[in-house]
């Protein structure tokens, strides 16, 4: 069969594997702020799901497109989409697309899949790294009128169709679906392959393609704050507080049976 045609949702995130205490929540703003120092990623879903991507276009050919929402992304970072293998990337850049929640974010993303046309598969992660929501992929799938299949493991293209399987709380499941279609995908597809440095050099003379609200047909009010739906009444950071009780006796057994008692005091056994 001819190559699919695909899109990869991917969103820039500041490093999950920054240590927590770098992270601070400004509550005039009720916004995360982090230092500096503490460079972005592509989220870690988002590059599962964009490896998903590369491994249909390695048996069957195709065309992928990556597309990232947000403001000031950072180009090295991005860019990465298009060293690994993707062929395209669309940015939608613009302060207006601040400040989303999944409506907003979910709305623009399925206009801008709508503009970019022709696709038979769109790939997103099954959740962000920083808020966790896993939303905007069936939110995406809601607005563009398509079927959604989450928490992929393995997909596959087989007789014209998409062949998924799933995963589930006890094993995995197998579904088949006919294009176009929306995808969720888990850590279980395998990490995002090494950029080659082939990869790298072709992508550093790639220029992304940058649209504004205007350029997807949308106002401003329509997207990132403006467009919200929910509203975030306050953004803290929990404060978690453990004790410690060593339990003692004359002999591991009396040791043992100390816990026990303390244990029923508590309600636990």
């Amino acid at each position: 069969m001819p190559g699919v045609n695909m899109i990869v949702c991917c969103k820039q995130v500041p490093d999950p594997e920054a240590p927590p205490s770098v992270f601070k929540v400004d509550p005039a703003s009720n916004r995360m702020t982090v230092p500096p120092d503490i460079k972005p990623v592509i989220g870690q879903y988002e590059e599962f799901a964009l490896e998903a991507a590369l491994k249909i276009k390695d048996k069957t050919g195709g065309k992928i497109v990556t597309l990232s929402l947000g403001n000031n992304l950072v180009r090295d970072v991005i860019k990465k989409t298009l060293a690994v293998g993707s062929d395209e990337l669309v940015l939608l850049e613009d302060e207006a697309f601040e400040g989303g929640d999944s409506w907003s974010t979910a709305y623009a993303l399925a206009t801008a899949i709508k503009k970019i046309g022709e696709y038979d598969f769109i790939f997103c992660g099954r959740q962000s790294s920083d808020w966790d929501a896993g939303q905007v992929g069936l939110g995406i799938a809601e607005i563009l009128e398509v079927p959604a299949v989450t928490l992929a493991r393995k997909v596959e293209v087989s007789d014209g169709k998409a062949k998924i399987e799933r995963v589930v709380p006890d094993g995995y499941e197998v579904v088949e679906v006919a294009f176009p279609v929306l995808i969720t995908v888990t850590s279980e597809v395998g990490a995002l392959r090494y950029a080659a440095l082939k990869g790298i050099m072709a992508a550093a003379k790639k220029q992304p393609t940058i649209w504004k609200p205007g350029d997807i047909g949308l106002e401003p009010a329509q997207v990132g704050a403006a467009g919200r739906r929910t509203k975030l009444n306050k953004l803290f950071q929990p404060v978690k507080e453990a004790r410690c009780e060593m339990i003692e006796g004359e002999t591991p057994a009396e040791a043992g049976a100390n816990l026990a008692v303390k244990l029923r005091q508590a309600k636990i056994l």
